[in-house]
């Protein structure tokens, strides 16, 4: 029997009199890659956006593994997030910044944070600010971020951006380790190679509509 890690029902999202999701009704396998294309303002962002909660619905429902999206918290065990720019400190070290989102949750663990930085190659005894991080730099703390909270389902969105060559086949390397290990993945992305070779399936979005669901 196939098990859904998200399930999307008849969605309508509208911004006044905008309708910038219509209707749309799709299910997200677990421990699957999946992949969202469509043009800029398609709706994947909002999409992603309303999967977790961070933008509420018009209709419709989004269940998240046994939790209706809305009604039931969403928790960071659940879903990690990286959508448009992570909300950094510039001030302060990246150690520091993940540091004070993980107390935020939990008791302080520095052996995570610093295992999820090396994972990501960033060093966590540097004292380098986040201001004077290059784009590439920040897009890998943000997914450090994302991972810290070792969450079953990840939503990306432009995982790969400012990330050069080498750290994008690290990056496909440590996705297809977390779908080894039965996490459900979401990957918006204008990168053919992000959906080429990782995804498991693949939707397009076109003006709020999905017109493909392989």
């Amino acid at each position: 029997m196939t098990e859904y890690a998200i399930t999307v029902d008849k969605l309508v999202k509208k911004y006044a009199k905008a309708t910038v999701l219509e209707n749309i009704s799709i299910k997200f396998e677990k421990g699957k890659i999946h992949g969202i294309i469509g043009r800029n303002g398609s709706g994947k962002t909002v999409l992603l956006k309303c999967i977790c909660g961070i933008t509420p619905i018009t209709q419709g429902e989004i269940m998240v593994k046994d939790k209706k999206v809305g009604v039931n918290k969403i928790n960071t065990e659940d879903v990690g997030v990286i959508i448009e720019s992570p909300g950094f400190i510039d001030g302060i070290s990246g150690f520091k910044n993940l540091d004070f989102l993980y107390q935020l949750t939990h008791r302080r663990n520095k052996e995570v944070i610093e295992g999820v930085m090396r994972k990501m190659e960033l060093d966590p005894k540097s004292r380098k600010k986040v201001g004077s991080y290059s784009l590439g730099m920040k897009q890998r703390l943000g997914i450090a971020q994302a991972i810290m909270d070792d969450p079953d389902i990840l939503l990306l969105d432009e995982p790969t951006n400012g990330l050069d060559r080498n750290g994008v086949e690290k990056f496909h390397k440590l996705l297809l380790e977390f779908k080894a290990e039965g996490k459900t993945i979401l990957i918006a992305s204008h990168n053919s190679a992000d959906i080429e070779l990782l995804c498991d399936t693949v939707c397009e979005l076109d003006h709020g509509h999905l017109v493909v669901n392989e």
